[in-house]
């Protein structure tokens, strides 16, 4: 949690870089094992894939080994800066959080950011009338989390004060706002379907802005509603 020399007052919290040669390491193993199941394959009379074993196969040692832990180690490292891209970044200052992921950012004033805590693995951040501003996959530690929000007076929660009134999304929910059940609709489709994690972040988005919050569990989706201002 060292402050940039642009912004002495922010602090950043991002996914380490230690990944990046933890991957390599396990790419490194796993070419290594690719090898050892190539060299077990060829002595079967019959197996799945004993083509592609028996052309690794006639590669003469040590080239063998060099080629399957190199490019087991270049795979690790290509996996590591996916994760890289895909993982969230926090920049905190007194007066304003930014959120970043897969280079889109979000900049929130801290005088409209109600309480801030973790959901599952979702960063969210409410705002003072009880609306979701954001929510973000977060794979960062709480702890450290916790203490930088409340270090820049920032009001943190154990948990979402608002959890129990989310209620289950079915077809043509009644009370939701026109265009929320279509919105609901589409983003049940887009979370059946692979390679959509856009698509259901962008109808997110979307119904937040009608005024809904929306979390998901098991593929399931729960909804609430701001509490109505007492008269």
């Amino acid at each position: 949690m060292k402050p940039t020399a642009k912004d002495r007052d922010a602090t950043v919290l991002a996914q380490g870089l230690w990944i990046v040669p933890a991957f390599a390491a396990i790419g490194a193993v796993v070419g290594w094992l690719v090898k050892l199941l190539a060299n077990w394959l060829v002595t079967l009379r019959w197996a799945p894939m004993k083509g592609p074993a028996e052309l690794l196969n006639s590669i003469p040692e040590p080239w063998l080994t060099v080629l399957g832990v190199t490019a087991g180690v270049l795979l690790g490292v290509f996996v590591a800066f996916i994760a890289l891209h895909e993982a969230l970044t926090v920049r905190l200052t007194d007066t304003h959080v930014t959120l970043t992921i897969r280079d889109e950012s979000q900049e929130l004033s801290r005088a409209d950011t109600g309480p801030v805590f973790l959901d599952g693995k979702f960063l969210v951040l409410l705002g003072h009338h009880a609306q979701e501003m954001a929510r973000e996959p977060c794979d960062l530690d709480a702890a450290e989390l916790a203490a930088a929000f409340t270090a820049h007076g920032y009001t943190w929660a154990a948990e979402d004060p608002y959890k129990a009134d989310f209620r289950l999304w079915v077809p043509d929910t009644p009370g939701l706002p026109v265009g929320a059940n279509a919105l609901m609709s589409a983003r049940a489709t887009a979370m059946r379907k692979t390679g959509t994690e856009e698509d259901v972040r962008a109808l997110r988005g979307e119904l937040n802005r009608l005024g809904l919050a929306v979390r998901d569990e098991k593929k399931r989706q729960y909804w609430r509603l701001p509490p109505r201002p007492s008269a």
